[in-house]
């Protein structure tokens, strides 16, 4: 039973031995050991509301295949990192980086193969893309972040990239000078939510 959340109940996740988390929030950082402790270092920053979007982000994360890096907003400004790790220490995992461990990089490849893996049925998945905005009066155009959510019916999660991405291209709002983030990076984040 958790003394900061008397009525949460923890559930033990598990996606392979020794399997840490690494949090930056600005200057702020830790490397715990379950979800627990990090919703405790967590609850400990000023600015950082712990509440049940956070909690189960966090766990829906750590239970996920997923070894990359995922962004979990908390307010409207700022967001934290959490990086899975093998590395048992804060010095460990600033020596040898995030994916300088070998096992963690098998994971990834493993990750990324699951990617074809037959799933039918919806996703709910975020694209943050470069999108070229054109401003009239210079004649010029910039590149601006531009996020874009939505649920899609799929096949896989692969199928469910290529449709976002073919939808994002067939807008008459989107330039076509757009640039978008493979399947793998960062920038695309789905998640399987059933039939």
């Amino acid at each position: 039973m958790s003394l900061l959340f008397p009525n949460f109940v923890p559930t033990l996740y598990i996606i392979s031995q020794d399997m840490n988390l690494y949090i930056r929030y600005f200057d702020e950082e830790v490397l715990v050991y379950s979800v627990e402790e990090a919703l405790e270092f967590l609850a400990s920053l000023e600015d950082v509301e712990v509440n049940d979007y956070v909690r189960l982000e966090l766990e829906k994360f750590m239970s996920s295949n997923a070894m990359f890096p995922k962004h979990i907003k908390v307010n409207q400004r700022s967001f934290f990192i959490v990086i899975k790790t093998t590395a048992a220490t804060m010095e460990e995992f600033k020596a040898k980086g995030a994916a300088g461990n070998k096992v963690e990089k098998v994971a990834q490849k493993e990750a990324l193969s699951q990617y074809g893996k037959p799933q039918p049925g919806w996703y709910a998945a975020k694209i943050t893309f470069k999108r070229v905005i054109s401003i009239p009066e210079t004649q010029k155009s910039h590149y601006v972040d531009a996020p874009f959510i939505c649920k899609v019916k799929a096949e896989s999660a692969q199928d469910c990239y290529d449709k976002v991405i073919e939808h994002l291209r067939n807008r008459q709002d989107v330039d076509p000078r757009s640039q978008f983030p493979s399947i793998k990076s960062a920038n695309f984040e789905f998640s399987y939510l059933g039939e």
